[in-house]
């Protein structure tokens, strides 16, 4: 069985929203390390559909020269969760209807490993149903009081295990979390 790996830009107080809000924080070179070395391996991106349209105006249009991230974003094979898109609209894409825990064990078989990045309800819906192998947390010194959360009411106790991590110069901390082995699956 592949790995699922999930990497989240957070704020101190677990917001996990379209994060214009790290602006003020730059974005440190390691950082760039740490996000590179959490997809490699990787050989499919899982997104939900929000993300998906924030990602490809964006990623679609860049190139290595660009921005070195552009290649596994362009050329990776991307799945989408979504039960309202039914054509893909960025190369290597596949749209695979509503959210199926099913479904996405059976593609995770397929895989080495799927890398997943924002996707709020997907990742809560991961989370729930024991899905995920690793939390890439980029934790931000901020509170934003608002907003939509990682662990939402409802998504169950769970315990992690940390497996690294590192702060960086701007005060942002990033925490590399695994399932502990009392891993609690509703």
């Amino acid at each position: 069985m592949g790995e699922l790996r999930v990497h989240e830009f957070i704020s101190l107080d677990g917001v996990i929203d379209t994060p214009t809000w790290t602006a003020d924080f730059g974005f440190d070179p390691a950082m760039g390390e740490d996000i590179a070395a959490s997809t490699d391996g990787c050989d499919g991106i899982l997104l939900g559909r929000t993300t998906y349209q924030m990602f490809e105006p964006g990623w679609s249009q860049r190139t290595a020269a660009d921005d070195p991230g552009a290649p596994f974003f362009n050329d990776t094979a991307k799945y989408v969760v979504s039960s309202t898109l039914t054509a893909p609209t960025w190369r290597n894409s596949e749209i695979l209807g509503p959210y199926d825990a099913a479904k996405v064990r059976q593609l995770k078989d397929s895989v080495k490993a799927l890398y997943v990045s924002g996707s709020g309800t997907l990742v809560r819906a991961l989370i729930r149903d024991g899905l995920v192998d690793d939390l890439h947390l980029f934790m931000y010194p901020v509170t934003r009081s608002g907003g939509p959360r990682l662990f939402e009411d409802g998504i169950g106790p769970a315990k992690w295990a940390r497996a690294g991590g590192r702060l960086y110069d701007s005060g942002v901390v990033y925490l590399h979390l695994t399932p502990a082995l009392a891993w609690s699956r509703r």
